[in-house]
């Protein structure tokens, strides 16, 4: 099922079609009307199920961070090191969490 949008397209198209008439002078008042009908309509809006399960590919962030560590760590041991390790494994752990609340 497709998100309901927030702000029906002929009101866009109305918004424009003021701004052609009314000209420049009153422009603001013009983007000022139709963004608080979008925040109105975001205060009604439920809160997304997508939002509360996580984003969109951090699945996919994770392979590719396990990925990357497995050569990451061979290096990091055979050059520097427990500590390396541990500072390899913290960046990608940061990484991904970073990722996960943005």
């Amino acid at each position: 099922m497709a998100p309901e949008p927030l702000v029906p397209k002929e009101d866009l198209h109305a918004a424009i079609e003021a701004r052609r008439e009314l000209g420049s002078d009153l422009e603001p008042q013009l983007v000022e009307s139709f963004v608080a009908r979008i925040e109105e309509r975001l205060t009604k809006r439920p809160p997304s199920a997508a939002r509360s399960e996580g984003r969109e590919g951090s699945f996919v962030l994770a392979l590719l961070s396990v990925g990357a560590g497995i050569p990451l760590t061979a290096i990091a041991l055979n050059l520097s090191g427990l500590v390396a390790l541990v500072v390899v494994w913290l960046g990608i752990v940061l990484v991904n969490l970073g990722y996960q609340r943005s």
